[in-house]
């Protein structure tokens, strides 16, 4: 019995590479932790179950530059966030990257911000694992465009290769 590890393999195969590669499982847990958790927590902006007072949150100089109210910053803040989750699902190997930006204008916000500092930390561990999750992708996950090998013989023919 042959069992595929591409793209098109079924979810059982993904689940025993995982349990034979812990590189492999820890890209799958952190791949679908960040889309789940951003997702829930965008979500959650605008049916306000974990927390009934988003706007609370933003740092009263961020206010002051809104040309909006702070409460339609956060309902703003949701669907970037959940947009961050669906582009992890569809290509982590970048979305990851946005995400770790993101939390780093959260974490600044947080810093400016007295009694936000131990949340600003999680969420600087929550950065990290962002940045773990785009290595992992760099390995696990194909990029958008793939580079070709330059043959010897075309180097050989036609002098310096030009790269793009």
């Amino acid at each position: 019995m042959t069992t595929t590890t591409g793209p098109s393999s079924g979810s059982s195969s993904v689940l025993d590479r995982a349990r034979r590669e812990p590189a492999y499982a820890a890209f799958w847990i952190l791949r679908i932790g960040f889309v789940v958790l951003p997702l829930w927590m965008g979500l959650d902006k605008f049916l306000k179950v974990l927390n009934p007072d988003w706007p609370g949150y933003l740092a009263s100089w961020i206010v002051d530059l809104l040309p909006f109210s702070a409460q339609t910053a956060m309902y703003v803040v949701g669907v970037i966030e959940m947009v961050a989750g669906i582009m992890v699902a569809l290509k982590p190997r970048y979305a990851a990257y946005v995400v770790a930006l993101w939390l780093a204008g959260i974490i600044i916000n947080l810093l400016t911000f007295s009694g936000f500092y131990d949340i600003a930390l999680r969420d600087f561990g929550l950065l990290l694992a962002a940045l773990v999750l785009a290595l992992l992708a760099s390995v696990y996950d194909r990029p958008l465009v793939r580079h070709t090998q330059v043959s010897a013989s075309h180097v050989r023919d036609h002098g310096r290769v030009h790269h793009a």
